[in-house]
């Protein structure tokens, strides 16, 4: 009996660890970034700075740009927070996976018609190790939208079947009208229940596929494109034990005419590591209905970036990020109906 008893302990002690085992996590991210690039320096201009992960993939990137003081700061907005492959090059090109292993990340700025001496814009990339996610890819979507006015142009990046969605970007083009910019850029799901990326990924939902962008003009333009970039884990990859978890929040505002705001999301205990996050300035409710446009034309983003709790900025080599934050900005008109929404995606390789 004795020996039978010290099995049964034994094997009792097998299956109680074996479940440990599992939630393993090798994933981590190390933040790098260069610091600011001034400008937009002319009306109705552009600037272009990238970070680059010297070891490691991008699982994702951000932009925060100075606006500065007084009239001035209405007229800086992003462009573009979008992967590349050598830092300058844009994927605007055939849809599809467009990059493998991409290491850069591109912030882009535009002005509008003012401007400020502050101005500048700095890009974050989110330099991803993982034991088994050695691999990644990108997948590019596009639309010719708005073309009109106030309208919402949304455009949704799919992962391939069997990858996982690590990340994403979003990229708005041309960027010399001054009213043309990127106002969302956010993890989604291609199926009904989110109507296929129109509806944002909500707080605790799990492996997400997808990832939207949305561009938004207070003027009419034929040309106008939007582009969406989702950073998919790499083909033949076993990402069954894969999580990844959504971390959302939404807050009102900002309400009033020439101000910003800061919206955080993070990681909680047990949810994985930070590996990139998206930011929206928006109508409110995007994750339980198709998104709409902010209350005002005017309405853009000035940040989407890996920070601390509070909604600072980190610095080049962190390894410990655990939060993102959106900064939304009202233009110069306020709308008590603008909202400023942010999400963290967590991840857990399970290895």
């Amino acid at each position: 009996m004795k020996f039978h008893t010290k099995a049964l302990a034994i094997g009792a002690l097998l299956v109680l660890a074996a479940p440990g085992a599992a939630y393993a996590n090798t994933v981590s991210v190390t933040v790098r970034t260069p610091g600011a690039t001034l400008g937009p320096s002319a009306v109705d201009s552009s600037v272009s700075t990238s970070a680059h992960c010297t070891s490691g993939l991008v699982s994702g990137g951000g932009i925060d740009q100075a606006i500065g003081t007084g009239t001035g700061v209405n007229g800086n907005h992003v462009l573009g927070t979008e992967p590349s492959s050598d830092g300058s090059t844009e994927y605007t090109g055939t849809t599809g996976v467009v990059g493998t292993d991409v290491a850069y990340w591109i912030a882009k700025g535009g002005s509008g018609g003012q401007l400020n001496s502050s101005f500048s814009t700095t890009p974050y990339a989110m330099c991803l190790t993982s034991n088994l996610i050695n691999h990644t890819q990108v997948v590019m979507n596009k639309v010719n939208a708005p073309t009109t006015a106030t309208t919402v142009g949304l455009v949704t990046a799919t992962c391939p079947a069997n990858t996982a969605l690590l990340g994403g970007g979003a990229l708005v083009t041309p960027g010399n009208t001054g009213n043309f910019k990127a106002i969302a850029s956010f993890p989604t799901f291609n199926n009904s229940a989110h109507d296929y990326g129109q509806k944002a990924a909500a707080d605790g939902e799990t492996n997400p596929d997808s990832w939207s962008a949305v561009g938004w003009d207070n003027s009419t333009n034929a040309s106008n494109e939007t582009y969406a970039y989702a950073i998919c884990s790499g083909n033949g990859i076993n990402v069954s034990g894969v999580t990844v978890k959504v971390r959302f929040g939404e807050a009102s505002g900002p309400s009033t005419g020439s101000t910003g705001q800061n919206t955080t999301a993070s990681c909680g205990s047990g949810d994985g590591n930070l590996v990139s996050g998206g930011a929206a300035v928006s109508g409110g409710n995007v994750t339980t209905t198709d998104f709409t446009g902010p209350g005002s034309a005017g309405d853009h983003l000035n940040g989407s970036f890996p920070s601390d709790s509070s909604g600072n900025p980190v610095g080049n080599g962190t390894t410990t990020a655990a939060s993102w934050t959106a900064f939304a900005h009202s233009g110069g008109t306020g709308s008590t109906s603008t909202h400023s929404d942010v999400w963290a995606l967590c991840a857990n390789d399970g290895v």
